[in-house]
């Protein structure tokens, strides 16, 4: 049987694989195989670094938003139920900016979540 070559398909495919390789260093960049075993690779890291970096920037929120309720006298835990109980929706990606930005207001928001919810 003669040997089949891949022709226009197989070059595009190995073109997209190269071209996604580009700033690799060595083989990685020039290699067909090489190249997309570390795009694969790289793929497979970036969907879950992605999910990651959604988990880190909620703990840097809670860890922003604990500091400044311990600033003022409370624990984020009951500040997180106050809030539950309240009727502010404000997420913790605004109170963390709220409490690094505008400590003032912060403290408006604090107060008034800490007296609704004694109430």
């Amino acid at each position: 049987m003669p040997r089949v070559k891949k022709g226009f398909k197989g070059r595009r495919r190995h073109k997209k694989f190269l071209k996604m390789a580009k700033g690799m260093r060595g083989a990685r960049s020039r290699l067909y195989r090489t190249a997309r075993e570390q795009v694969l690779r790289g793929l497979k890291i970036a969907y879950k670094e992605r999910r990651r970096k959604k988990r880190e920037y909620r703990r840097l929120w809670i860890a922003r938003i604990n500091a400044a309720t311990r600033g003022l006298g409370g624990k984020y835990s009951e500040f997180a139920g106050w809030l539950s109980k309240s009727d502010i929706d404000l997420d913790r990606k605004v109170l963390a900016e709220l409490a690094l930005k505008d400590p003032a207001a912060f403290q408006a928001v604090y107060e008034h979540v800490k007296t609704s919810a004694a109430a």
